[in-house]
């Protein structure tokens, strides 16, 4: 590739916020779409996806890599956010199953589950370097790219209206975006800065700790696992609790030494066994979620196995929003709950997003 801004380059980041800043006169407002930042680079008939730890996407993407020769320009840098919907709704669980390590896996599911990418911002066109043109700027040229909308190559929509803005962060939720993006309209590009701001949803729940993980560093809580029982009494594995201080660590050690079992006791004592078994649709949707098997999908080197807790206390979180039956991302912990019992914890206490249409966000 010969274009002004080569690969890899590190995405612009942001910084998370409690509210959405009022307008100053500068600020651009988006929606904050749920799935995998990527730089798409594109020569002529190269095209590389670039992904936020700089590792490439584009072999797992093969659908994107022919939209982009077909929808962009022939020379261009442009940031976004691969997503995956089903209907009119984001499921970043599908989108993760694209990451596969064998060809005919992914041509498979590049056919049957095919990808989206969301532009939000551009960093070159032709010979031009962008990445020094404030944002307001860059997003007019980007705008400038796009015509009809309606391929797999989409414009995000924005807003410098803080009420629009405060709008979509309460209604946009239903369709799987999880917050709003806020920019300064001078900003440059800042490679791997926070540079930007984000404000996410947060809600509690009371959860079930039904096992932890070990840190790297030792024989200290590296992280609680944390379960919701459902309407049959079936306790679902639906994330973790992992941001202590070191000092809190080793506490929490004590905390759960009393309720330590084995795995033959435990709710999830077959947890090695796949929940979600490829061709067994019946099996998956009967199988409570567990925790993900002992290979990380992102990392080979990292130990996913757990030690049991007998399934009795019952602790405060904040979360951000749910992906399917699960946290999107790793909760907050709050406090213990003494005065809850385990088997009050159930899906029933969490709140329901509104649903929404993805066509009608990108046809903003």
């Amino acid at each position: 590739m010969t274009l002004p801004v080569q690969p890899p380059v590190a995405p612009m980041l942001a910084k998370a916020i409690k509210k959405l800043p009022p307008q100053d006169g500068t600020l651009l407002y988006e929606p904050k779409w749920d799935g995998f930042r990527c730089i798409i680079f594109r020569d002529g008939d190269e095209v590389y996806l670039g992904s936020r730890n700089e590792r490439p996407f584009t072999r797992y993407f093969p659908e994107l890599v022919e939209a982009a020769r077909r929808e962009l320009p022939d020379r261009v840098v442009m940031d976004g956010e691969i997503v995956l919907r089903q209907g009119q709704v984001l499921d970043f669980d599908a989108l993760q199953l694209r990451i596969h390590p064998a060809a005919s896996r992914v041509k498979l599911l590049a056919e049957q589950t095919p990808a989206s990418f969301i532009a939000f911002d551009l960093l070159a066109l032709g010979d031009e370097n962008l990445m020094e043109t404030p944002f307001a700027r860059r997003r007019e040229r980007l705008e400038e790219i796009f015509g009809e909308p309606g391929g797999s190559i989409r414009l995000t929509p924005v807003t410098e209206d803080a009420r629009v803005a405060e709008r979509w962060f309460d209604t946009f939720e239903g369709a799987g975006l999880d917050g709003i993006v806020v920019k300064p309209g001078g900003l440059p590009y800042e490679p791997d800065r926070r540079t930007m701001f984000k404000v996410k949803h947060e809600r509690t729940a009371d959860v079930v700790v039904a096992g932890y993980r070990e840190h790297k560093s030792g024989p200290i809580v590296g992280s609680l696992l944390l379960g919701l029982y459902d309407d049959t009494g079936r306790l679902h594995h639906i994330g973790v609790a992992a941001s202590f201080p070191m000092a809190r660590r080793a506490e929490l050690i004590d905390e759960v030494k009393p309720y330590l079992t084995d795995l033959e006791s435990h709710p999830w004592g077959a947890w090695m066994t796949p929940a979600r078994q490829e061709g067994d649709e019946a099996s998956a949707a009967a199988a409570p979620r567990r925790p993900g098997g002992n290979v990380s999908r992102w990392n080979a080197k990292k130990d996913l196995s757990f030690v049991p807790l007998r399934p009795e206390l019952v602790v405060e979180v904040a979360y951000d929003h749910m992906e399917g039956d699960r946290f999107r991302h790793t909760a907050q912990f709050r406090r213990w709950r003494p005065d809850r019992t385990p088997e009050s914890c159930t899906y029933e206490q969490l709140e329901r997003p509104v649903s929404y249409d993805l066509d009608d966000i990108l046809a903003r």
